[in-house]
């Protein structure tokens, strides 16, 4: 199955078309979008699929504007598309959730679709779409370029939290918005970036650095 799951990105990777970028006198090719993120997802689609239906296949399909991953099984009951977005995860089967993390094939526990997400909206691409359809969970990672850096709903209550004009760590962001410290500190980062978050302190490394809002 672990070696399933590496094939299923290698297929992805391969119907996928590099852009040619000349900077200078050198070209590099990049990939439209972030791999991590289809490889997440992809790895998402394994471990979380139902495989009591027979026939019922995980599929990977490539179009010009996105990439469809599929699986079999809705979300766990109880379980809602608000709830994976804020990390919050349930295993179908814990023996293939503990073989995919033994092989460091996934890393901590629902951490994936901050992940992939992230990895998106610092690529310019607008948020992948996590929809029920019909008895199916599927992800779709949009390949276009989005005119404007898009802030989707965690950024914007991240945003929310520095209305009041006050400084915040890390720490007290990721406390309050419910993410591990990690992926807030790759959403404020990226904020600061496109110019909307200030960050005050004497160093990239510096372990007392706060966010404010710009």
């Amino acid at each position: 199955m672990p070696r399933a799951a590496e094939d299923a990105v290698a297929f992805a990777q391969q119907h996928l078309t590099r852009e040619s970028i000349i900077e200078g006198v050198r070209r590099e090719e990049r990939w439209p979008v972030p791999l991590v993120s289809i490889r997440e997802a992809v790895m998402n689609a394994v471990v979380h699929a139902d495989y009591a239906p027979q026939g019922a296949p995980i599929r990977i399909a490539v179009f010009d504007d996105r990439i469809e991953i599929e699986n079999p099984g809705l979300l766990p009951f109880g379980l809602t598309i608000e709830d994976i977005m804020r990390g919050v995860s349930r295993l179908r089967s814990r023996v293939i959730g503990r073989v995919f993390r033994e092989l460091h094939l996934i890393e901590q526990w629902g951490s994936g679709i901050e992940r992939m997400t992230s990895a998106c909206v610092e690529a310019g691409l607008a948020p992948p779409r996590f929809e029920e359809a019909g008895m199916h969970f599927r992800v779709t990672i949009f390949t276009a370029k989005v005119k404007q850096p898009h802030a989707d709903e965690v950024d914007q209550r991240i945003l929310a939290i520095f209305r009041d004009g006050a400084p915040r760590s890390t720490a007290a962001v990721a406390k309050k918005v419910g993410l591990s410290q990690r992926a807030t500190l790759t959403r404020l980062k990226a904020l600061a970036s496109r110019g909307l978050l200030v960050e005050i302190g004497t160093g990239p490394h510096d372990p007392k650095r706060q966010y404010v809002l710009a």
